[in-house]
């Protein structure tokens, strides 16, 4: 494996100031430069308006709310929402988990009132399984977090960038003013830096809330959206805390062990998930120059949670494991 505390011109990192100042920045730009994709450091302008509120929600135990958030650049406009719950029993702040769910926001609960995703008709037809309420709400321990004095913040991913093929021009990179859907630059973000740009996103706003301590925050995805939480955690420092599910190969799993889901697969996905340059590394893992424990890494000193499941080969635990 690359040397983790070795820069690039052979310094050895020994301090924590080396560290923040040299390594740091360059592992950073590694992993923009030939893995994810740069994002853009255009501001993008956004609003958000209030569309719902309940104060005794989850049996009294919840403020719940739904924010739409309106991203716009003068002639075109984007949206997604957000639903969130605030426990009632905490005096002062509360901590807060931030996740993305994959099938909007009303497959967490089977609550009638949570309104439908912007996104999902764009991708499930009507009649299809995920239009369910409730249909992933076993993945969202809605009240086990809130007995426990935590905040939820989640937002479908679709919203953000719709993971169907032929979609980018209706997903949040078509605001900024470089957009090119054919762009083929090398370091071009796709939808994995377009899903960690949203979850900054939603921490923007949720640092508008005084209800929440945003100090006190954990970012959590799964499988892509575990992918999406470590670059996230690793570009913005706000998020304290970084949980990483089965989030596999482009994740925390090793790439130079070869197993289970390859950068040759994971590099193919359409609509892409990482920049055009991961791609020289399909088949060719020997060969690339860094690997997913300088990822980990990036989040020092906050923590982070790497979760596996043994038998979810596809996702090489052990390769997860070792990068840790």
């Amino acid at each position: 494996l690359p040397e983790l505390l070795t820069t690039a011109t052979n310094k050895k990192v020994t301090t924590q100031k080396q560290w923040e100042k040299e390594r740091r920045p360059e592992l950073l730009e590694v992993f923009t430069s030939q893995m994810y994709g740069r994002t853009p450091q255009e501001k993008i302008k956004v609003t958000y308006t209030l569309l719902d509120e309940n104060k005794n929600d989850l049996k009294g135990k919840a403020t719940r709310k739904q924010i739409k958030l309106t991203f716009s650049n003068g002639t075109k406009k984007h949206e997604a929402i957000l639903l969130t719950y605030v426990p009632n029993h905490i005096k002062g702040k509360a901590p807060v988990i931030i996740g993305y769910n994959y099938k909007g926001n009303h497959s967490t609960h089977h609550d009638s009132t949570i309104l439908y995703s912007p996104s999902l008709h764009l991708v499930k037809e009507p009649n299809h399984p995920d239009w369910e309420r409730g249909c992933q709400s076993s993945r969202w321990s809605f009240d086990e977090m809130i007995d426990r004095g935590y905040a939820v913040a989640t937002m479908c991913y679709h919203d953000i960038f719709p993971d169907k093929l032929g979609l980018k021009d209706q997903s949040i990179v078509s605001l900024f003013s470089d957009y090119d859907p054919k762009s083929a630059k090398s370091d071009e973000w796709q939808a994995i830096g377009a899903w960690a740009w949203g979850s900054s996103r939603i921490m923007d706003y949720l640092e508008t809330q005084k209800e929440i301590d945003t100090n006190k925050s954990v970012i959590m995805g799964h499988s892509r959206q575990g992918k999406a939480a470590l670059w996230a955690g690793a570009q913005d420092k706000r998020f304290k805390i970084v949980i990483a599910n089965n989030s596999g190969s482009g994740g925390a799993a090793l790439s130079k062990r070869e197993f289970g889901e390859t950068i040759a697969k994971v590099s193919s996905i359409s609509p892409a998930w990482f920049c055009p340059a991961f791609s020289q590394y399909a088949n060719n893992e020997k060969n690339i120059p860094f690997d997913q424990h300088e990822l980990i890494a990036l989040m020092a000193p906050r923590p982070v949670y790497v979760a596996s499941a043994q038998e979810d080969l596809w996702a090489d635990p052990k390769g997860e494991f070792l990068a840790a």
